[in-house]
């Protein structure tokens, strides 16, 4: 029998693909929780509940989202540790995915109504950068025309999950505040220490503390593995943000300085205009 610390020292997954979030609420207890906190309903039956979350999503990987419908209401939930402002094309793409095997056997050209169920669309963000508590992110926002009406719409809310945040949500499911903790805890001690040890610390001090105590006791090497795969993928992610933020700034550094040697201070002022900035950086072949 494998003890814990035996656990420590085995080679970690560096490509694991599950998602510690995905697994916490992939059982139908904590899904119907989070989804009456969410949404203020008081379902007591988990059996009403249908996960439905496609497998093989052609535009989407769905392995940290759940989809499920209940009461005639689907609900898709994805977890986002870096914010994404393109969420519901990618939201959209998918429903579109998800209908067409629901209607699969259905004639669609026929004169007789094809009901579908209602969407709604979640997202829970634990990013680093700092967000608001709630937002709503529209479709219509990512059209090239702005206009005041438009013909198709849909809408995601983005609840930051971060610890403090939304205290009322976090109160009423237990499971979702219980995840936040743990996901703190681990960036905490990560700052400190190995992420193998930080991990090992936040598993075993939240078992102790009865925070996730049974999902982690059921899944330790699992969350191990995860905890460490996620913490890896959200620094690599961080830091190509960092990088690009650099490139970019010493990419304009550079066409400054040149306009300023050919004389062309006064018009420095007009790279914040889109084609200027893109005639100027071909001009000096910046781009």
């Amino acid at each position: 029998m494998t003890t814990h610390k035996e656990e420590l020292l085995l080679p970690i997954k560096r490509d694991y693909k599950s998602r510690m979030f995905t697994m916490i609420f992939s059982k139908k207890e904590e899904l119907l929780e989070l989804y009456n906190a969410v949404s203020g309903k008081h379902y007591t039956n988990p059996e009403a509940l249908t996960i439905n979350t496609l497998e093989n999503a052609i535009y989407m990987s769905m392995s940290n989202d759940v989809s499920f419908i209940i009461d005639s209401r689907l609900s898709l939930y994805e977890h986002q540790s870096t914010y994404c402002p393109n969420i519901p094309i990618r939201f959209f793409q998918y429903l579109s995915d998800l209908y067409a095997s629901m209607i699969k056997d259905k004639n669609i050209y026929g004169t007789k109504k094809i009901m579908v169920p209602a969407p709604h669309f979640i997202v829970f963000y634990n990013g680093l950068e700092k967000r608001e508590e709630i937002e709503v992110l529209k479709l219509s926002d990512l059209y090239e025309i702005q206009e005041e009406e438009v013909d198709l719409e849909l809408k995601v809310v983005m609840i930051n999950i971060n610890r403090g945040n939304n205290q009322q949500l976090m109160d009423t499911c237990r499971t979702l505040k219980d995840y936040a903790e743990f996901i703190y805890r681990m960036r905490e001690y990560a700052k400190e220490t190995s992420i193998e040890v930080a991990a090992e610390r936040t598993i075993t001090e939240c078992i102790q503390e009865g925070i996730l105590k049974e999902f982690l006791e059921q899944n330790r090497a699992e969350a191990m593995a995860m905890s460490i795969y996620e913490y890896d993928e959200e620094k690599h992610m961080r830091m190509e943000r960092e990088d690009a933020y650099a490139d970019g700034r010493n990419c304009m550094l550079t066409l400054i300085q040149k306009m300023t040697e050919d004389g062309m201070v006064e018009k420095i002022p007009q790279l914040t205009t889109p084609d200027f900035l893109e005639e100027m950086l071909k001009k000096y072949e910046l781009n």
